[in-house]
């Protein structure tokens, strides 16, 4: 699935609610820094899309999903680390923005693929690599990559959990973070203890 407008990748509009479900409007994800966060999961990287493998964190694990799926508890995990994030500063990422917003005013824009990350982790003297989509329009922000590479480390060393994020998720109304509210909540994150 094609994420085509920046608002669209970093949060995605409430829907109505399934026959059975509460009559509040469900939220879909959003991604903050390196993570995509819904109502089931923490992914690094964008949800997979067809052969795509997938990043899960949960409190207990970090688990890969696609064709050679792997799960790890966190006290086997040595490292984590996300390589070929999309950085550009802001400028480069307002003027991609504008270019995108134009091409699709006049009809002419083709959204491209999300650019892909590698992830590594390295457990039990084991070192997997495994390719995830970026949740990122045009690119991420330094710092927010920083703050995420960051937080990724506090899961690795215990002193930070995924639950933070879930929690997060399930209090939050948020709308479309753009990327300084997205820094702002890492380092809400990060700050938690």
């Amino acid at each position: 699935m094609h994420r085509t407008m920046e608002f669209a990748l970093e949060s995605t509009p409430s829907t109505p609610p399934s026959p059975g479900t509460s009559s509040g409007p469900q939220k879909q994800g959003c991604m903050v820094g390196l993570f995509w966060i819904d109502a089931d999961n923490v992914h690094l990287g964008t949800p997979g899309a067809g052969t795509a493998s997938d990043v899960l964190l949960t409190p207990d694990s970090l688990r890969v999903v696609g064709p050679v799926p792997r799960e790890w508890p966190w006290s086997d995990v040595t490292a984590v680390e996300v390589v070929g994030a999309p950085v550009r500063s802001a400028g480069a990422r307002w003027a991609g923005r504008a270019a995108s917003v134009a091409a699709a005013a006049l009809d002419v824009w083709v959204p491209g693929s999300p650019d892909e990350m590698t992830v590594a982790v390295s457990a039990g003297g084991d070192r997997v690599e495994t390719t995830v989509l970026s949740g990122a329009a045009t690119a991420y922000s330094r710092r927010e990559v920083d703050l995420s590479r960051a937080l990724l480390a506090r899961f690795v060393d215990g002193t930070s959990s995924p639950a933070v994020l879930s929690d997060w998720w399930s209090a939050a109304e948020q709308g479309v973070l753009h990327s300084r509210g997205r820094e702002a909540v890492l380092e809400e994150w990060l700050a938690a203890q």
